[in-house]
C-alpha cells in the first residue's frame, strides 16, 4: 500500500494512492484514520512530503564505497546526525541553494518512517515500529561540512531533505533494492540497500537507544557512492525499487 499526503484545492489530507488517483482518508495513519468515498484524480493532486517528522535521523558512511569516496574509514557503529524538521519538502518542491555554499551535493537514500513511539527497540522487534519506507535525499553543503568539522549547518538548510513521493508499507528492506540518483536524466548514483553496512533493524536499535522516536519520525539510512554537485536549473531524481521516483528542481536563492 502506498500512503500519500496530498493537497487538493485548499484541503490537505492523507490517502491511499492507486492508478486512478488518491483515495482520501480522514485523520492520519499514525493515530486514527478511516476511508472516505472521495477519490482525487491525479491531475488534481499535489503531492506533499508524505510525512511531517519531528526529527530526521541520518546515518553517515553506511555504504563502504561512499565512505571510501569521502576519504573516511568505515565506522564500527552507526554514525548518526540529525536534520531539523524544517529541511523536509515533498515531490516537485525546489531544493534551494544557499548563498553561503558553492558546493551542494545530492545523496539518494532509503528513508524509514516510524509508526509508533520507539525507545530501546531490539533489532528483532524493529518491524513492529516501522510504518513503511519512502525515498529521501540528504542534500548536503559539502564545502561547509568540510569547513565546519561538524555537519549541522551543512545538512540543516531549509529544503535539504526531500521525501516522497509516498510511503510504501509493504517493502522489505532486506531485499536487494536499487537506490538510484539521476541529475538531468544522467545516473549519478546506483547502489543497493543490501550493501548497507548497518541494516534497518540494527540502525533502529542503535538510534532508539539514544533518543525516543515518535510516530512519523524518519531515519535516513545512508547513501551509496557517486554523490556530486547540483546547480541552479538541475532536476534531481531519486529512485527506489518499490517506492517510485522523488523529483525536485534546484533553485539558487
Amino acid at each position: 500500500m502506498k500512503i500519500a499526503r496530498i493537497k487538493a484545492g485548499d484541503d490537505i489530507a492523507y490517502g491511499v494512492a492507486d492508478t486512478e488517483g488518491v483515495l482520501v482518508y480522514n485523520g492520519t495513519p499514525f493515530v486514527a484514520w478511516e476511508p472516505t468515498e472521495i477519490v482525487v484524480p491525479w491531475d488534481r493532486v499535489q503531492l506533499l512530503s508524505p510525512v511531517l517528522p519531528t526529527k530526521v535521523i541520518c546515518v553517515g558512511k553506511n555504504y563502504e564505497d561512499h565512505a571510501e569516496e569521502m576519504d573516511g574509514d568505515v565506522p564500527e557503529e552507526p554514525l548518526i546526525f540529525m536534520k531539523p524538521a524544517t529541511t523536509v519538502i515533498g515531490q516537485n518542491a525546489p531544493i534551494i541553494l544557499p548563498p553561503s555554499s558553492r558546493e551542494v551535493h545530492h545523496e539518494a537514500e532509503l528513508a524509514v518512517v516510524i509508526s509508533k513511539i520507539a525507545r530501546n527497540v531490539r533489532a528483532e522487534d524493529a518491524s513492529a515500529y516501522i510504518f513503511g519506507y519512502t525515498a529521501g535525499n540528504d542534500v548536503t553543503a559539502r564545502d561547509l561540512q568540510m569547513r565546519d568539522g561538524q555537519w549541522t549547518r551543512a545538512k540543516g538548510f531549509d529544503t535539504f531533505c526531500p521525501l516522497g513521493p509516498a510511503i510504501e508499507t509493504e517493502l522489505d528492506p532486506l531485499e536487494r533494492l536499487a537506490v538510484i540518483c539521476k541529475v538531468n536524466g544522467e545516473v549519478r548514483q546506483a547502489g543497493f540497500t543490501a550493501d548497507m553496512i548497518f541494516g534497518v533493524a540494527e540502525i533502529l536499535e542503535y538510534v532508539s537507544a539514544v533518543m525516543t522516536l515518535l510516530p512519523g519520525d524518519v531515519i535516513l539510512t545512508g547513501t551509496p557512492s557517486g554523490v556530486g554537485k547540483i546547480e541552479h536549473g538541475d532536476v534531481v531524481e531519486v529512485e527506489l525499487d518499490g517506492i517510485g521516483s522523488l523529483v525536485n528542481p534546484v533553485v539558487a536563492k
